[in-house]
């Protein structure tokens, strides 16, 4: 097996065996049944490497088969991220919270202050839509009748004439 660990786990089972005869035995083990069990952990330490080689050239694979079909790492976070999602709303938690919420905004929706404050920002809506119309039709009426003022007719006559000049000006130019 120490091809397959590539001398990782001889390092490792030296440095398990130095702690395990460095000192005394434990009580109630002898010499036989210590031995015993570092040939034991040596073994499972050696497994457990081979474990990890394998699942490394696993991984390896399942990138190099991804890369095939065309599964980018961006695409497995939005799979992640979409069943995640899922879980969470499949959930007790989410379920539970969901219907008392529920049942918070029914019972907010018919109390009489929430019907009362949903009539009175509709008559506030009507109220405010009405009083811009009648401005806006008071500025209409307002700009037609100073229009037909001997006033601003002279007005326009004097920029009629200033832009007449203005425009010869740069014809000139």
């Amino acid at each position: 097996m120490d091809s397959v660990n590539n001398g990782f786990g001889s390092a490792r089972m030296t440095g398990s065996m130095e702690g395990a005869t460095g000192g005394t035995l434990p009580p109630g083990l002898t010499e036989e049944e210590a031995e015993e069990l570092r040939v034991e952990l040596t073994k499972v330490e050696d497994e457990i490497q081979t474990l990890r080689q394998v699942l490394a050239a696993k991984e390896r694979h399942a990138g190099d088969i991804k890369r095939q079909l065309g599964i980018s790492p961006l695409n497995e976070i939005k799979q992640n991220i979409s069943k995640g999602w899922q879980d969470v709303q499949s959930s007790n938690a989410y379920l539970q919270t969901k219907e008392k919420l529920g049942q918070w905004n029914e019972s907010i929706t018919h109390s009489n202050a929430y019907k009362k404050t949903q009539e009175t920002l509709s008559q506030a809506g009507q109220v405010t839509s009405a009083a811009l119309s009648s401005m806006g039709a008071a500025i209409s009426e307002r700009i037609g009748t100073m229009r037909s003022s001997p006033s601003f007719r002279s007005f326009e006559d004097r920029v009629g004439s200033l832009r007449v000049t203005c425009l010869s000006y740069l014809c000139l130019l």
